[in-house]
């Protein structure tokens, strides 16, 4: 198994050093996603935002331990009641925000986070194709929670799929499209500078 994924291939890998690399992605990390989280790009029929992107360009670069220290940060501050999910606001925020209707796709985050990094440590962000799989895989570990929980918390005779997934979907396919070629192409980038 290779357990490089693409955080470990620049910078230091011991020491203190390599700690140190280590806090600074995962402060990047969640600024990343706080900043993608509130992205809004126009688009049919709903805006795409870009936290699910910033979610899945995480969890495959840093790796399953890493990405996952990350996401429960972003996590974490965001309990805290600082505004960094997409429809969180100065009125609705903290953990009234988290226990609504983003609560089972947040959990769907980490549960992706987790899956990318493993196979990411297997060698499936060096291709598009495995790359795209394993999206697929992460979106589906997203939107299975998330469903599930809008599902308890509205009631399962409510359109539940016209709420939470339709809409949603065209804008995931582009988001997973950007990744599946951008992770790839920056292990080409890596392995071009090496050589």
């Amino acid at each position: 198994m290779n357990a490089n994924v693409l955080a470990n291939a620049f910078g230091p890998r011991e020491g203190t050093a390599l700690r140190v690399k280590q806090v600074v992605l995962v402060v990047l990390g969640i600024v990343a996603l706080a900043i993608a989280a509130k992205i809004k790009v126009p688009m049919w029929p709903v805006p795409i935002t870009m936290g699910t992107f910033a979610v899945l360009t995480i969890g495959t670069a840093y790796g399953a331990r890493l990405g996952l220290v990350t996401m429960m940060g972003y996590l974490l501050i965001g309990a805290l009641g600082f505004d960094v999910f997409a429809g969180s606001s100065a009125e609705k925020f903290g953990l009234t925000y988290m226990m609504g209707g983003t609560g089972g796709y947040l959990v769907g985050y980490v549960l992706a986070v987790l899956a990318l990094g493993a196979l990411a440590a297997r060698g499936w962000d060096r291709s598009v194709g495995k790359m795209t799989l394993a999206l697929v895989l992460a979106n589906v570990l997203i939107y299975v929670p998330g469903l599930l929980w809008l599902g308890q918390l509205y009631g399962w005779d409510q359109p539940i799929l016209e709420w939470g997934l339709t809409p949603f979907l065209v804008g995931d396919v582009i988001k997973l499209a950007l990744a599946a070629l951008l992770i790839p192409g920056l292990w080409k980038l890596v392995g071009n500078a090496r050589s």
